[in-house]
């Protein structure tokens, strides 16, 4: 991992079947790609992963993003320790959860757009990740 990387927030996102889910996953995504955050693995945490588990619980500061009320990505880091410094439940802001249908590009775009001006101002990111 770079010096640069390691600096960054941990992104951590829900990504199941339904279209919330993969926006969600579409959004810590491109959070990624444009060094705003690093993405990790969610299904590696709460499936126990050694590797993935240390990730989560350095004290590096975490976002997560949960497509729909069932919280996953927050039930997932809660099985250790782990609370997010920034989560978003993507329903409140107007994502609905539909199977077996694609995620709106448009609405995509401004989930990231308020996401990433959200992370960008915040002053969170200098402080760890806190620990339940």
């Amino acid at each position: 991992m770079t010096r640069r990387k390691a600096n960054l927030a941990l992104v951590y996102a829900c990504s199941g079947c339904s279209s919330a889910a993969q926006l969600a996953n579409h959004v810590a995504v491109q959070l990624d790609r444009q060094g705003v955050a690093e993405m990790s693995c969610i299904a590696g945490v709460g499936g126990d992963v050694p590797s993935l588990v240390r990730t989560a619980t350095s004290g590096r500061a975490i976002v997560a993003l949960d497509g729909c009320a069932l919280a996953c990505v927050k039930s997932c880091l809660a099985r250790h320790g782990v609370s997010a410094d920034r989560y978003y439940q993507l329903q409140h802001a107007g994502v609905k959860k539909q199977y077996h249908a694609d995620f709106d590009p448009t609405q995509a775009q401004q989930v990231f757009e308020q996401v990433r001006a959200d992370l960008l101002e915040a002053s969170t990111f200098s402080t760890p990740g806190t620990k339940a």
